[in-house]
């Protein structure tokens, strides 16, 4: 989706179970974030469908990957997360008039 809008990007990344739920565990996992055999504990999920997913979530801004020696590292982009957020609320409660 090289020409969509970012914040669209964003959400229909996290519109997949999955994706969701990863994202969340990072988001608790804070800016240590999570290696990712960890995220697979946690989430039972398979290998191949797990990198399949933090793909999509690195591709969509969420998620930076940090490659530590053989370890690659999964760590969520607060700064993306908080601008999809003010992206989302910024026109709250002004109403939908002219």
């Amino acid at each position: 989706m090289p020409d969509t809008n970012p914040h669209a990007r964003a959400l229909a990344a996290l519109g997949h179970d999955a994706r969701l739920s990863i994202f969340r565990l990072l988001v608790k996992a804070g800016h240590d974030g999570l290696r990712v055999g960890e995220i697979g504990d946690h989430l039972g999920l398979a290998p191949s469908t797990l990198a399949h997913h933090l793909s999509a979530l690195v591709d969509a801004g969420l998620v930076v990957q940090d490659k530590q020696g053989r370890e690659v590292f999964n760590r969520v982009d607060f700064d993306a997360m908080n601008r999809l957020v003010g992206f989302l609320t910024s026109q709250c409660c002004t109403g939908v008039g002219p």
